[in-house]
This record gives structure tokens, sequence and C-alpha cells, in this order.
């Protein structure tokens, strides 16, 4: 495994970071690996993401970090696939499911930090083949700043990957109403309209970080049938894929 996974946790300096968010987060740790509690969604969506990254860069083997990693449902996923993964995030209670969870299931290849990705920059400048970022540009008051971290962190011909929620009356309707106040899938204030990210805005982002993107994929939701899939409608939630060139 890399010695980059063995890492401890460093002090913090100006994070990118909403304490607002961290403090929702960590109120629901303890429910992070319930696949019937507010996470089901996540749960429930791993496979495909897993399945989507996995077909793109080829886990097994590769140095992974996992930017925003929660309590580690897809870390953990991706190191049972065979890469050696460092999931990074700065929601303490989060880190310490994650931590048990990882000793509960026997995976070696993981480790956990509390850490910026703007630190974690810093300290280890294009050392991970893979980076991956899901769920959380839509929660830090910066994104382009978070996106330029990953690219940072990336080695030359690595892949990235992003996934956030596109801002249109859609969206608002489907994420907001629809998830948090009609289906109840997430609680009532997990997002706020006013952060969600165009596709042309995260490519903006990822252009100016200097990462040639690959490949866009929308994901969407059957309310009737209750069964997420990967599709090209790209109005609600959706992934981006990008390669740092060599």
């Amino acid at each position: 495994m890399s010695s980059d996974l063995n890492t401890q946790p460093g002090t913090q300096t100006n994070p990118n970071v909403d304490p607002a968010e961290l403090a929702k987060f960590s109120a629901l740790a303890s429910k992070w690996w319930d696949p019937n509690s507010e996470f089901r969604p996540l749960h429930q969506i791993n496979p495909l993401r897993l399945n989507w990254i996995d077909e793109r860069a080829g886990l097994k083997g590769k140095t992974v970090l996992d930017v925003g990693c929660g309590g580690g449902i897809l870390a953990e996923s991706m190191a049972r696939r065979g890469a050696n993964v460092l999931g990074i995030d700065l929601a303490d209670k989060s880190l310490k499911v994650a931590e048990l969870h990882k000793l509960e299931s026997g995976v070696q290849n993981l480790a956990y930090r509390a850490v910026s990705a703007e630190q974690l920059a810093q300290e280890q400048p294009a050392q991970y083949d893979v980076v991956t970022c899901l769920e959380m540009l839509e929660h830090v008051p910066n994104p382009a700043q978070t996106v330029q971290a990953c690219a940072d962190l990336c080695k030359p011909g690595g892949w990235l990957f992003f996934s956030t929620i596109n801002r249109n009356p859609k969206s608002f309707m489907f994420a907001i109403v629809g998830a948090e106040y009609v289906l109840q899938l997430l609680p009532k204030g997990t997002h706020a309209y006013e952060k969600f990210i165009k596709p042309s805005e995260l490519a903006q982002y990822t252009r100016r970080a200097g990462l040639d993107t690959s490949e866009i994929i929308g994901l969407t939701y059957n309310p009737i049938t209750k069964i997420y899939k990967l599709a090209r409608d790209t109005d609600v939630n959706y992934m981006i894929a990008c390669r740092k060139p060599a």
C-alpha cells in the first residue's frame, strides 16, 4: 500500500468549508451505513457510480483519493475493487464512522484523514492515479477551488470524477421539493438551490484547472419503480469524468 495512506491529520488553515454543512452531516454520522436511513439514496446509487468509475479508470492497483468521503460508502467500495484508497473529509464524526466500518469489514487497503483537499494538494501534489469528488461540490463555498485542488492532487494522465446537481427549475422540483419534502428521500435542508452547479459552470471550473472533459452523464430516479439509472438526462443529478493531460 502507498505510504500516502498512512499520513496523520494536519492542522487546517482556512479550509474551503461551510461549518453549517459539516454540522449537518455530522448530526447524521451514525446513520451513514444504514441502508434504510437518510443515506439510502447513496447506498442505492453507489453501485452505478462505482461501476462507471471503474470502467473508465480501472481501479485495481490504482492509488485513489476520495475527496469529501463522508462515512466511506464510495471509498470502501473502491478499496474492495483493489484500489489503494485514501478518503478525506472535515466532518470528524463521519470519519470516525468510516474508520469503524473499515475495521468491522476488514478492508486493508483503505485509510482516512481529516484534511481539506486544498491542504493535501500542498502536501502531496500529483500523487493520485484517480481522484473522486462526488456529492460534495454543492456543499462548499468555493467549488472551483475544490476542483483546482483535485486537479493538483491528480497525476498527469490520471482520471478525475465529479458529481453534483444541476441548477434549473426541474432540479429544484426534483432534488429539493420532490426528494426532501414529497418523497422524503433526504432530510429537509440537505441542499440549497443557489449552491447547485450547472454543467457549463463545472466544465468551466475543470477547464481552468487544466483538465480535459472525457464524458458527462446523468443520474435519474423513477419514483414509481424506485430505481436509479445512468442516462443522458443531466437536468438534475450528473457526473463528469475528466483526464489530466500527461
